[in-house]
């Protein structure tokens, strides 16, 4: 089986998800056309450079419908006989299109992909393309359905996660983010965004909030005990699925959950031959990929079990990892995946994560095999696993190796 290279990965700042968020007068279109530019100029591609830009977006529907990968190379310098390809796996979609793209390369279709994905949380609202499994009595009481914020608090509940848990480790996520801007540490990544007369409009990400302590993170209300609680009750939903834990404790808000933010991000992957034909060098194979599906009421889990798949399906330990870049979609989640493995939090988004700096849904997942690489780059380590839990129940995951 031919092995599937990184050679590139880029990504965009991440912008405040709201009107008076930097990113917001740019549309999807236009900020996935400038990370596909800045792939193609970085690395030289002309004529028919790549088999296909496989794009993921969560919310596709407005300007992030109609097929957005095929709209983005044409509205790149990208020469026109490249095709693309726009997919859908909610939060890991953009991994998941850096997944799909080596597994083509894996089984000899194609030499080369540009994949990642991009999301303009605050021009495109987070479900408003009315996802049947959470407006579609048919299967919404089938499965038991909950909002993502009451998922992550039946997770802490589950596990024993404290708001003190959760505060500490949003805490620790804006140190990291803040001393991993200081030091320079995303600069080979980041792809400053312009205006039409080349002005910069945003390159840095701007939904940081580095002066966050445990004092500020304690006077804030638990943002899903109204809905769980009051209405429309969701937490009488999570108990008639778990009657066990007789109480949902309430205990992510604003501060220890991911941020709305807009971004993008692209990697080029490719074979060996094709590196070797374009004059660049690899900078890490794609060991392994994977994706699970996981209990749809709790949701947010799938980071445990999609890992447990990969360390069956390689034969590898935990101990084999050096580093892990597990999505911060809620502080349960990552207290979750670390309890779960034993693993070390000096091992874990040593960067920070997306509490910090946001999570632009599509985007998300190709961002951070993006910052895995950068960082074991950096600090000279090899093995390492990125994963993200996933709405509805799923989880996907990518192990990459330095080269």
């Amino acid at each position: 089986m031919t092995d599937a290279y990184i050679y590139d990965a880029v990504r965009s700042p991440r912008g405040k998800g709201r009107k008076d968020g930097a990113l917001h007068e740019v549309t999807s279109l236009r900020l996935s056309a400038e990370i596909l530019n800045a792939v193609k100029e970085r690395n030289g591609l002309e004529g028919h450079a790549v088999e296909d830009v496989i794009w993921g977006n969560v919310t596709q529907v407005m300007e992030q419908g109609g097929c957005l990968a095929r709209s983005a190379v044409l509205a790149s310098d990208l020469d026109q006989s490249i095709p693309g390809l726009a997919i859908n796996r909610f939060c890991a979609s953009g991994m998941e299109a850096v997944n799909l793209a080596a597994n083509q390369i894996k089984g000899g279709a194609g030499e080369a992909y540009i994949a990642g994905g991009v999301e303009m949380m605050g021009r495109v609202a987070m479900g408003s393309d009315g996802a049947a499994i959470a407006v579609d009595p048919s299967i919404a009481m089938e499965t038991y359905f909950v909002p993502q914020g009451i998922s992550a608090d039946i997770i802490a509940t589950e596990y024993g996660f404290t708001r003190d848990d959760a505060d500490a480790l949003a805490v620790e996520s804006q140190k990291r983010a803040k001393a991993a801007w200081d030091a320079g540490r995303f600069a080979k990544s980041i792809v400053p965004i312009r205006d039409q007369n080349g002005l910069t409009i945003l390159d840095h990400d701007e939904y940081m909030r580095p002066g966050t302590d445990m004092q500020a993170l304690g006077a804030l209300g638990a943002s899903f005990q109204a809905m769980g609680e009051v209405m429309p009750g969701f937490d009488k939903v999570a108990l008639m699925k778990y009657p066990h834990l007789e109480k949902i404790n309430h205990i992510h808000h604003a501060g220890n959950s991911s941020g709305i933010v807009d971004g993008a991000a692209a990697l080029l992957i490719g074979t060996k031959e094709y590196g070797e034909r374009m004059g660049i060098k690899p900078r890490a194979r794609i060991k392994h990929t994977s994706k699970i599906g996981t209990d749809p009421t709790i949701m947010l889990t799938g980071p445990v079990p999609v890992t447990e798949k990969v360390l069956a399906d390689t034969g590898m330990a935990i101990s084999d990892f050096d580093l892990f870049e597990v999505n911060e979609a809620f502080a349960a989640v990552v207290l979750r995946f670390m309890q779960a493995f034993d693993v070390d939090a000096s091992k874990v988004n040593v960067n920070g994560g997306s509490i910090a700096m946001g999570h632009p849904l599509g985007a998300t997942g190709a961002m951070i095999i993006g910052t895995l690489l950068d960082e074991l780059e950096r600090s000279d380590k090899e093995v390492g696993l990125a994963t993200l839990c996933i709405a509805s129940g799923m989880g996907a995951a990518t192990v990459i190796e330095r080269v």
